[in-house]
C-alpha cells in the first residue's frame, strides 16, 4: 500500500480500495508481535478529557475522541515480509514496522536516553501534520508515550489536504503540481503566503494557479508591494530620504493594537490565514490612511513627518507580524526602511509596541518587491 497502513475490511472504499489513494490494497499474512493499544483507552479519553484544547482544530479532536471511545484494536509493530528494516533487538527476524519506529524518531532526534538536559529542553514538543496520519499521531502516539512513562505533546495542530482538480495530489494518483515550479515562478515567499492565506489551516483546499496569481497581485503586489514603494518614495522627495518617527498614538496606532492583538490570537490556535487577515487590515489602513492625507500634496514639514512616520511604523509592524510567513520579504522591508539585525531577532510582544521605530533613519528606494503578473 502506497500509505504503508494496516486496514480492515469496513476501512475500505468499495471494491476494497484504498480511501487515500482509491488504490486496491494488498493482503498480508506474516507473523507481527503487537502493541496492546486497546490497555491505554480509557487513560487516552481521561487525557483528552483533561486537555480539551490539545488538537487544533477541535474537530478533529472530536474525531479522535469518536475513534478511541468507539474501541480501539492492538497494532502491529514488527514485520517479516520485509527484509529492509531495522531488526528487533529481542528478535533479529522482525524489523521494525515503519511507523511505530517513525513516531519514535520524535525522542531519538532530541536525545532522548542519551541527554537527558537537551532531552527535557525539547519535549515535549507541539507537532504539525496532515489529517490522514491522525491515528497515528493522536492515538497511537500517546499510547506510547504513555507506555514509556512520558510527557505527553504539548499539543498537536492538524492540517487538510491540499487538492488538485478535487483530489489529494499524490505521486500515485499522478495529480501533483511542482512546488518547485511553482516557487521558481512567483517566489518562495508568496508561494507559502498564498497556501496560508487561501485555506483555513485544517480544511482542504484545492490548489488554483489563477488563485495563486490572484492573491500575489491583489494582497502581496497591489497592497504589500505597493504601500513599501509608495512610503519609500515619499520619504525620498519631502524627507531627504530620512524616514520620520511615528507620533504617539492615533488613528494606525489604534488599528495596529487591534491587529497585533487578533494576529497573536489566531497563531495561538493555528489559524495562518485569519493572522493574515489581521494582518491585512493594518496595510489596508496604511494606504487608506496615505489617501485620506495626501503626504505628496502637502510642503515638507510637521504634517508630512507624522503621515509618513506613522506609515514607517505600520510597515514596521507588519513586517514582523508577516515575518513567519513571508520571511525573507519581511527581512527586506526591515533593511528598506533602515532597521538594522534580523527581523526574526525581535522579542515579542514589546516589538509589536506602537513606537519602535526610531526615526532618523534612511529609507531606500528599490525596485518592487512584487512586480505584477499578467
Amino acid at each position: 500500500m502506497a500509505c504503508e497502513e494496516y486496514y480492515t475490511d469496513d476501512e475500505l472504499d468499495p471494491g476494497g480500495l484504498c480511501r487515500i489513494h482509491g488504490r486496491p490494497v494488498d493482503c498480508y499474512e506474516e507473523e507481527n508481535y503487537f502493541f496492546l493499544l486497546s490497555r491505554y483507552q480509557d487513560r487516552l479519553l481521561e487525557w483528552y478529557e483533561a486537555h480539551p484544547d490539545a488538537i487544533l482544530p477541535t474537530f478533529r479532536r472530536n474525531e479522535v475522541v469518536g475513534v478511541i471511545r468507539s474501541g480501539l484494536r492492538d497494532f502491529s509493530v514488527s514485520r517479516t515480509s520485509l527484509t529492509w528494516g531495522i531488526p528487533l533487538p529481542w528478535d533479529p527476524a522482525h524489523v521494525a514496522y515503519v511507523w511505530f519506529d517513525a513516531l519514535a524518531n520524535y525522542l531519538s532526534a532530541i536525545e532522548y536516553g542519551r541527554d537527558d538536559e537537551r532531552f527535557a529542553a525539547r519535549w515535549p514538543a507541539f507537532h504539525l501534520l496532515g489529517k490522514d496520519i491522525l491515528r497515528h499521531h493522536c492515538i497511537y502516539w500517546p499510547a506510547m508515550l504513555l507506555s514509556a512513562g512520558l510527557p505527553l505533546p504539548a499539543g498537536w495542530a492538524v492540517g487538510g489536504h491540499l487538492l488538485s482538480g478535487g483530489q489529494k495530489m499524490s505521486k500515485t494518483t499522478g495529480n501533483v503540481v511542482s512546488p518547485i515550479d511553482l516557487a521558481e515562478d512567483v517566489g518562495v515567499d508568496a508561494f507559502r503566503y498564498y497556501l496560508l492565506a487561501e485555506t483555513p489551516y485544517g480544511q482542504d483546499g484545492d490548489f488554483s494557479y489563477e488563485a495563486l496569481i490572484r492573491r500575489y497581485n491583489g494582497d502581496l503586489a497591489n497592497n504589500l508591494g505597493n504601500l513599501v514603494s509608495r512610503v519609500a518614495t515619499l520619504v525620498a522627495k519631502k524627507c531627504d530620504g530620512i524616514g520620520p518617527a511615528p507620533g504617539d498614538g492615533g488613528e494606525l496606532a489604534d488599528v495596529a493594537a487591534i491587529a497585533v492583538r487578533r494576529a497573536a490570537d489566531a497563531w495561538r490556535v493555528v489559524a495562518p490565514d485569519q493572522a493574515l487577515q489581521a494582518t491585512w487590515s493594518l496595510l489596508d489602513a496604511a494606504n487608506g490612511y496615505l489617501e485620506r492625507q495626501q503626504p505628496w500634496k502637502q510642503p515638507q514639514g510637521p504634517l508630512v513627518d507624522r503621515v509618513l512616520g506613522d506609515a514607517l511604523e505600520a510597515l514596521r509592524i507588519v513586517a514582523t507580524l508577516a515575518s513567519p510567513v513571508l520571511p525573507e520579504t519581511a527581512q527586506s522591508i526591515w533593511a528598506r526602511i533602515g532597521l538594522g539585525g534580523h527581523i526574526q531577532a525581535q522579542r515579542l510582544p514589546g516589538a509589536l509596541e506602537w513606537g519602535g521605530y526610531p526615526g532618523g533613519l534612511p529609507v531606500a528606494v528599490h525596485a518592487p518587491l512584487f512586480p505584477r503578473r499578467c
